[in-house]
Formats: C-alpha cells, sequence, structure tokens
C-alpha cells in the first residue's frame, strides 16, 4: 500500500473549486486541517464562507470524492466550519481587492459587450445575467431557479442556472411583491448588482433591460459606458418606432449598437406556409433607420419565429435553445448568439469620445 502524505491530499484538494466562486479551495484558504490516521483514514475539515452556505453538501461530496480517488486513501471525513470575519475579510480582498469605493468590473477597459446568455454559455463561454428590468423581473423564473444569492461580507455570490451565473432584484423580494421605487434607487440597485456581485472572469455579460429610454437605459449608460445596445423589436411598426427610440438613445449615450432582432415575426402553418400576425418588415427598418442615424452598419441579426414550445420553455425555466435546439425559433437564436460571438471588434460605429463642436 503506497504511504499517503498530505501533499498528496492537499494536491486532491487544489482540484476541488468551490460551486460558487469556482476557484480552488485550497487557493481561498478554505481547507482548515488535514489528518492523516496509521490506517491512512484522512479526515478533512473545510471552512464554509457563510453558516447557512447552500452548498455545504456539494463541497462535501467534492471533498470527499476527490481525496478518496488519492491512492492509498482509507475512509475520508469531512467537517464543515465557517469562516470568521477576518477571514472572510481576506477572502474578499483576495478576489476583489481593497477598494474602498465599489469598482464595477464591466466599465473597466476590455471586458465583453453583452450579448445573448444560455447559447454562449453552451459554447463553452462564462456568462453572466443581471436582470435590469426591476421592476418586471422575470429571468429567474426563465432560467428555471429560484436560488437566493449568498453573501461574503458586501460581496455578493450570484446562483447558477444552466451554467448561467444570475442576479435579479426577484431574489431580494418576498414572493411577487412588487418594487416601487424610483429613479435613485433604480440607480443604487444596478451600480450595486454590477459591483458588488463576485461575477468572476465573464466573457459575457447580458443585461435585460425594460423597454423605452428610461432611468434604467440612463443608468446603465453612465455605469456601464463600454456596454452596446442589442435593440429587440416586433415587425409592427407601432412597436419598431418604439425600439428605434430605444436604440437612438445611443447617440447620446455614444455606446454602439450590436445590431436587431426581430421577435415575434411570423407563425409557421402546418401547411408550410407562414402568417404574419403581426405584420412584417419591423425589424429591418429599424436597423436601416439606426444605421442612416448612428452613421455606421447596424445589422439585422435575426427574425425570430412565434412557437408556442418558446413560450413553454421559458415558463418552465429551460431555454428553448437548450431544449430543443432543433426547433425553428431555436435555431433563430442560436444563429444571433454565433452571430454577436465570432464577430470582430473594430473602431466602425464606436464613439472615440471626440467632441468635434470644440475647437483647440
Amino acid at each position: 500500500m503506497p504511504v499517503v502524505t498530505e501533499a498528496d491530499v492537499r494536491g486532491a484538494l487544489a482540484k476541488v473549486d468551490d460551486p460558487e466562486i469556482r476557484k480552488p479551495i485550497t487557493e481561498l484558504g478554505m481547507v482548515k486541517s488535514i489528518a492523516i490516521g496509521a490506517d491512512s483514514n484522512v479526515h478533512i475539515e473545510v471552512y464554509l464562507t457563510t453558516a447557512g452556505c447552500p452548498l455545504r453538501t456539494e463541497i462535501t461530496q467534492r471533498v470527499t470524492k476527490a481525496v478518496a480517488d488519492v491512492a492509498g486513501v482509507g475512509a475520508v471525513t469531512v467537517d464543515l466550519d465557517v469562516m470568521s470575519d477576518e477571514q472572510r475579510t481576506s477572502l474578499r480582498k483576495q478576489l476583489r481587492g481593497d477598494s474602498a469605493d465599489p469598482v464595477i468590473p464591466f466599465a473597466q477597459p476590455g471586458s465583453l459587450t453583452v450579448n445573448l446568455a444560455a447559447a454562449m454559455a453552451a459554447r463553452g463561454l462564462s456568462v453572466g445575467v443581471l436582470d435590469a428590468d426591476i421592476y418586471g423581473h422575470s429571468i429567474p423564473r426563465m432560467l428555471g431557479t429560484d436560488a437566493r444569492p449568498t453573501q461574503v461580507e458586501r460581496m455578493i455570490m450570484p446562483p447558477q442556472s444552466h451554467n448561467v451565473k444570475l442576479i435579479s432584484i426577484a431574489q431580494f423580494t418576498k414572493g411577487n411583491t412588487p418594487v416601487v421605487w424610483r429613479g435613485p434607487m433604480l440607480h443604487r440597485a444596478l451600480q450595486q448588482f454590477l459591483a458588488d456581485v463576485f461575477w468572476g472572469d465573464l466573457d459575457v455579460l447580458l443585461l435585460d433591460l425594460p423597454p423605452g429610454t428610461g432611468d434604467v437605459a440612463i443608468s446603465i449608460a453612465q455605469l456601464i459606458p463600454n456596454a452596446e445596445i442589442l435593440v429587440v423589436t416586433t415587425p409592427q411598426p407601432a412597436a419598431a418606432e418604439v425600439a428605434e427610440r430605444a436604440g437612438a438613445i445611443a447617440l447620446q449615450t455614444r455606446q454602439r449598437i450590436a445590431g436587431v432582432i426581430e421577435n415575434m415575426s411570423w407563425l409557421d402553418l402546418p401547411d408550410g406556409t407562414r402568417m404574419d400576425l403581426y405584420g412584417s418588415g419591423g425589424g429591418q427598418s429599424v436597423a436601416e433607420r439606426l444605421t442612416r442615424a448612428v452613421g455606421a452598419n447596424v445589422p439585422l441579426l435575426g427574425q425570430i419565429p412565434i412557437e408556442q414550445e418558446l413560450r413553454e420553455a421559458g415558463d418552465e425555466g429551460t431555454p428553448i435553445v437548450l431544449r430543443h435546439p432543433e426547433n425553428p425559433a431555436a435555431k433563430a437564436l442560436l444563429e444571433v448568439a454565433d452571430k454577436l460571438a465570432v464577430r470582430r471588434r473594430g473602431l466602425a460605429g464606436m464613439s472615440l469620445g471626440i467632441d468635434t463642436t470644440r475647437h483647440l
């Protein structure tokens, strides 16, 4: 029988990631102690970040399996403890730095832009969703989770569903309680969602905004000026005009418009024909008018047909791109995700922050 050493056990634990933070528990200071008996039985003590950690069972299972796989190890037992305030402070500083002021990582240079979530996560990207529709929040239901965030000091750990991290005001309210806030409260909530939530190293952050050009759109432009706008419309002219106004906010905020998506484009009938329930051409019209307005190409990225399964998938909490990827609506959404994920970034259509009305 091989002799089991503490180095062997610690090496196995280095492969165990915390389910929320997605970093090895050895790096996070979560391994309290390792004891190896004469019979090669191993006893591990692990620190949890909070006493109410919802993933304590999963952490115990991961640690047990990793250590049990070490050659020569006998029985494995795991005890859980809770970090002290000082340890949590150290962990927060390790993850987020020691800045006294909240820092929004997505406002820093080099962050990727907002895009579609579930389809990109399925392609291996690290994706987060921020439900910025404070009054009409729906993201948790549509991602099929009622899990609530956990908190380490001022740092909020977002839950995950379908490999997508998500945060929503719905996770902080009881039942279906309405949120009745004025603009300053909305701004503060969005700032906390961006700065206090530990998103980790995301490839994509998707923000679900309410329609129009109100407080939320203005706050997002201020908090994440390098975010891009993805305009969603339906084919009918009345909806297209509203969507065009929402996209035209880019002229004032100096944001780039990633493109236009036309939703509810048509209904496929059993005989193979299409019924244009809401008219046609709205998406293309919005794309063309925004192209003229901003002086850069704003493409129509895709048209999503009306599908009963699309509605059912959302209500049941499994995105249709995962549940039925062969569905026509799912295919259209996956094509949009592909276009957004692989497009090259350049200076075309992006503001350089130069005010041409001023003279040197």
